[in-house]
């Protein structure tokens, strides 16, 4: 028996850094990779998809965005089965009990909306524990482990949530215990345990049953989401008394969200630096943050605003990490000599000069509008 393994689709996901028309195709791209499992699953011969929660971003959602979710779900054409987690949990005003959501769900989507078990096929059961508030009280995989025999019969848990030997915050009553997780694969009352809430595909414990899939396509940089973009291939062996998994990953992501952390102190380092902007490719589908520490003359910083303007149009997003962004900038002697002007413009440059380089309250006003002028002298010299 094989099937998929999928999580943290959160279905309507924005993100602020994104350029104009990039969210967009973010969200598309969101919804692409869940109408690409119907291929992935065909290509496998997987029998049915499991979404381990989240598979929304939150309850109130626009109704395109519902509809167009839902017709995402209904290509896949193999049966899909939802766990609510905790961005959408079954509370009151839980989008899978919403009119809506109930007129379009296609036939092949499944809400696991009950704790326990639920029957796929003979011999072949879903144990599911769905979230119904933002806040649960107890570890709600731990729950509906505890009464579950141990007959022959293949199960596959699904649930959502961080793990106690994961996750710093031990005393938090929602974590998913792992002792007794392990001791109800090891007794054969379950077999596999799919788990979503970490966005980066990740084996939990020692056992090999038991795994985060990831979210399908990005949603954090790489110093956060280590290994983002996977789904899945499980297969148990159901003639085997002792249930083997094997478990692959396959990439479906197509985003990037990258950082960059560089030193930049001459006019070397802003060229390097534009060559590694350069050679990412698929920009439109890349995020750039930059962490820039260093120091630039007012020429340097002025060739160092023109690179990452230019980045800008191109990619979906560069944006400046400003904890980690730290770059002085004093003009340089003689920098200012030569811009063939003179007078009462000269002597105000020269007090420009002077006010950028001291610890006055409006220096940075002062190396801005230096920078400014060496634009404009540039653009003179170009006409």
């Amino acid at each position: 028996m094989r099937f998929l393994h999928t999580a943290d689709w959160q279905l309507g996901m924005t993100r602020h850094f994104l350029n104009g028309e990039a969210q967009p195709r973010y969200s598309a791209a969101r919804r692409d990779a869940v109408a690409g499992l119907g291929e992935l699953a065909r290509r496998t011969d997987a029998e049915f998809v499991v979404v381990a929660g989240d598979v929304f971003e939150h309850n109130q959602l626009a109704p395109r965005e519902v509809s167009q979710s839902l017709e995402a779900m209904r290509a896949i054409g193999v049966p899909v089965y939802l766990l609510p987690g905790n961005h959408d949990p079954l509370d009151a005003s839980s989008v899978y009990t919403s009119a809506l959501f109930v007129a379009e769900c296609p036939d092949n989507v499944v809400v696991l909306d009950r704790a326990g078990v639920h029957d796929v096929r003979p011999g072949l059961q879903i144990v599911a524990a769905p979230w119904r508030s933002k806040a649960p009280t107890t570890d709600l995989v731990g729950d509906v482990l505890a009464d579950l025999p141990a007959d022959g019969v293949t199960r596959v848990v699904v649930g959502h949530g961080g793990v106690d030997i994961l996750d710093p915050g031990k005393d938090k009553p929602s974590l998913i215990r792992l002792a007794p997780v392990e001791a109800a694969l090891a007794r054969g009352a379950v077999h596999y345990v799919a788990l979503g809430d970490k966005h980066s595909r990740m084996k939990v414990g020692s056992s090999g049953r038991v795994w985060y899939s990831g979210s399908p396509e990005v949603t954090n940089y790489d110093d956060i989401e280590s290994d983002p973009g996977h789904v899945l291939v499980v297969d148990i062996d159901e003639a085997d008394p002792r249930r083997e998994v094997r478990v692959s990953s396959e990439r479906v992501g197509r985003w990037r969200f990258v950082t960059l952390r560089r030193s930049v102190d001459n006019d070397r380092d802003v060229a390097d630096l534009d060559i590694n902007l350069d050679l990412l490719d698929d920009k439109e589908r890349t995020v750039v943050r930059l962490a820039l520490t260093g120091s630039l003359t007012v020429t340097d910083k002025a060739a160092l605003d023109a690179c990452l303007d230019k980045y800008s149009r191109l990619f979906a997003a560069l944006t400046l990490w400003e904890r980690h962004t730290e770059i002085a900038v004093l003009p340089a002697d003689g920098e200012f000599d030569d811009l063939g002007i003179g007078g009462f413009a000269a002597a105000a440059v020269d007090e420009l000069v002077a006010t950028a380089r001291s610890d006055a309250d409006d220096a940075d006003d002062a190396r801005a509008a230096l920078g400014l002028l060496l634009r404009l002298v540039d653009r003179g010299s170009a006409a």
